[in-house]
């Protein structure tokens, strides 16, 4: 066996100590701004409605210096969304506030929908990153951070605050009823506050919450909702090629981290992997930073129950 001291194990030892601090030089100053816009179609509207491009944001988690993330957020208002779902964690930092609402300038002119996640209340902190492992681990919170004056930004360029209200508007078009809940994260959620189907008239549901716990998202199926968005889960944030996400975060599985997939029988749901990390854990590797323009399209119409044979296929099952 060789000796510690050995040229060789030495060259090894230095090799692997390189080729670490070249993934977290990648991770930490390339990945975690290296931005992309993801792009998903939804059959999720009635039979014969026309199109509607949702844009979908969550996890800024900005501080005033990110001056990159700002600028290609302004870009985003250049897609010319119908309706912007923003699912929270704006905030990394108690002056944020303004870099925000400039950077979102654009599209606070459009129709919006908005929650607030862990991170609008609280300032990040430093915590051991084995703790994500962990779904029960403590949880500690930093100093307070500006919500009430980002809630009143968005209000006052007319984005509808869903926490624990049902609204109906009308965007091009097409009727939509929608509801939200504070973030299940900290267990702020109060379902029961906006229980029930939503508008029959309605010709879409659309959900928000900004951690997609299953409690939450087997309410809203239950209530027959079409859509739910969600963030939070940065998309799983280090990610292994051919393996996906470490971690969620929350109570879904792997497979759910980021992007669409169904949540029973009838509700589609979309998590968002954000566009931001905690300035304590400032790194990304295979998951980019993202903003999602989702494309709402009419569902095919049902087949009868006759034609199916064996009713719901096993991905039509209630996710658990």
């Amino acid at each position: 066996m060789p000796e510690l001291s050995s040229p060789a194990l030495r060259r090894a030892a230095l090799g692997a100590v390189g080729a670490a601090a070249a993934g977290i030089g990648y991770a930490s100053l390339i990945e975690r701004n290296a931005f992309v816009l993801r792009e998903a179609t939804l059959p999720v509207l009635q039979p014969g409605s026309s199109s509607l491009r949702v844009l979908h944001l969550s996890d800024l988690h900005m501080t005033p210096g990110q001056k990159l993330k700002q600028a290609w957020v302004r870009e985003l208002e250049r897609l010319e969304p119908d309706l912007v779902v923003n699912t929270g964690d704006n905030l990394a930092h108690p002056r944020a506030v303004p870099a925000v609402v400039q950077s979102l300038s654009g599209l606070l002119s459009r129709p919006g929908l908005f929650v607030f996640g862990s991170n609008d209340y609280f300032a990040p902190v430093p915590k051991n990153p084995l703790k994500y492992f962990k779904k029960n681990h403590k949880r500690v919170h930093g100093a307070p951070l500006p919500w009430q004056d980002l809630r009143a930004a968005f209000n006052e360029r007319g984005w509808l605050d869903l926490t624990h209200v049902r609204r109906d508007l009308e965007v091009a078009g097409i009727k939509i009823a929608t509801a939200g809940v504070d973030d299940p994260h900290l267990h702020r959620d109060r379902y029961d506050t906006i229980a029930g189907a939503p508008n029959p008239l309605a010709e879409l549901s659309i959900g928000l919450t900004h951690s997609p716990e299953p409690r939450i998202l087997d309410r809203f199926a239950t209530d027959g909702y079409d859509l739910v968005l969600a963030g939070h889960t940065h998309g799983g944030q280090l990610c292994l090629p051919g393996f996906g996400a470490l971690v969620t975060n929350c109570g879904i599985d792997r497979s759910r981290v980021k992007g669409p997939s169904r949540w029973g029988a009838h509700t589609r749901l979309h998590v968002s992997a954000g566009l931001g990390t905690s300035p304590w854990a400032p790194y990304r590797f295979c998951c980019r930073p993202e903003a999602t323009l989702l494309t709402l399209v009419a569902a095919p119409p049902k087949r009868p129950a006759a034609d199916t044979g064996h009713g719901l296929s096993a991905s039509e099952a209630v996710a658990r």
